[in-house]
C-alpha cells in the first residue's frame, strides 16, 4: 500500500507567478522521474519567483529526503508549514520524512495532523491506514481504509486495504462484499484480483482461483507476481496436483525466498484457508 511523494496542488493567499508554477511543475515532473538535480534547479528558481510557495518548498524538500538529506529535507518540510498552516501537504511530508527516520509514532501523528487540517487528504489517510495495519490494529485500520475508499472510491488501496483487514478480522463475508463493491468503482485492480482468488481459495474453489491468479504472474510488480505464484500453489496443492504446488511455490521463492505461503505449500504439499 504505496504513499505519495509529491505534494499535491495547493491554495495560495496571492496569485502565484506564472513561472512559479511552471517550474515547480518542472520540478515535480523531474523529481518524479528521479532526476534531482534538474527538480533542485526548478523549484529552487521557483521559490525565488515566490518565496511563500508552500509546494515548491514540500517538493525541494522531497528532492533531500531521496538524497538521504533528512535534516535538509527536515527545514524545507517546517518552512512549508511555517508558511501555511491550513495546508495538509506539509505535515504529510514530515510524516513521511519520519517513516524514512524509522519513527512511525511520530510519523502517525503527522498524518493524523494532515488529517485534521484535511480529512479528505488521501496520501495521509492511506498511509496511516498502512501503518496502523502493520502493526496489528485490524479493526482500526480497517476504519481508516474505509475512509480512504469514501474520499477515493476511484482508487483500490482503500478496497484493498479494508478487505485484507476484514480477513485479518476472520470476517471472510464482509471482505467478499467489498472486494465486489470496491472492483465495480475501481475495476479489476490487481490488489483487488489477488483478494478476489485468495477469497476463493478460502472457498475451496481451486481453479477459478488459479484463473484469476495466472494473468498476475506476469505482473510488472515482482512482489505482487510473487505474491500470484504463492497462492496458485495453495490452488494446485488444494486439488492434488503435488508436482504443480512445488512448481509455483519455487517460482514464488526465486522472487522472494521467505515467503511464508510459498514455503507452507513447498513443504506441506496441502492446500488450506491460509490466509
Amino acid at each position: 500500500m504505496a504513499a505519495a511523494l509529491l505534494a499535491s496542488a495547493c491554495a495560495h493567499e496571492a496569485p502565484l507567478p506564472p513561472k512559479a508554477v511552471q517550474l515547480n511543475t518542472a520540478g515535480a515532473q523531474a523529481l518524479a522521474l528521479g532526476d534531482l538535480e534538474s527538480a533542485e534547479a526548478s523549484l529552487s528558481v521557483a521559490i525565488e519567483y515566490s518565496p511563500r510557495f508552500v509546494e515548491a518548498w514540500v517538493n525541494l524538500g522531497y528532492v533531500e529526503l531521496r538524497r538521504g538529506n533528512f535534516d535538509q529535507a527536515r527545514r524545507d518540510f517546517l518552512e512549508a508549514r511555517a508558511l501555511n498552516r491550513d495546508l495538509p501537504a506539509p505535515p504529510h511530508a514530515l510524516g513521511v520524512l519520519a517513516e524514512a527516520q524509522g519513527r512511525g509514532p511520530d510519523a502517525e501523528s503527522f498524518y493524523r495532523d494532515a488529517l485534521k487540517v484535511d480529512p479528505g487528504f488521501a496520501p495521509s489517510r492511506a498511509n496511516l491506514a498502512r501503518r496502523l495495519f502493520g502493526r496489528g490494529q485490524y479493526e482500526n485500520a480497517r476504519e481508516q481504509f474505509q475512509r480512504l475508499r469514501e474520499v477515493a472510491p476511484r482508487a483500490a488501496e482503500g478496497w484493498a486495504g479494508e478487505a485484507e483487514s476484514l480477513l485479518r478480522l476472520d470476517r471472510e463475508a464482509e471482505a467478499d462484499a467489498v472486494v465486489a463493491t470496491g472492483r465495480a468503482h475501481a475495476g479489476d485492480a490487481p490488489a483487488l484480483l489477488l483478494l478476489l482468488a485468495r477469497l476463493r481459495l478460502a472457498a475451496g474453489e481451486w481453479d477459478e482461483a488459479e484463473a484469476i491468479l495466472a494473468p498476475l504472474t506476469g505482473s510488472d510488480d515482482r512482489a505482487r507476481a510473487g505474491a500470484a505464484w504463492s497462492w496458485i500453489a495453495v490452488a494446485r496443492a488444494g486439488r492434488g496436483d503435488a508436482e504443480g504446488s512445488r512448481e509455483a511455490a519455487r517460482a514464488a521463492l526465486a522472487v522472494n525466498r521467505d515467503d511464508p505461503v510459498a514455503r507452507y505449500a513447498l513443504s506441506a504439499g496441502t492446500g488450506t484457508r491460509s490466509r
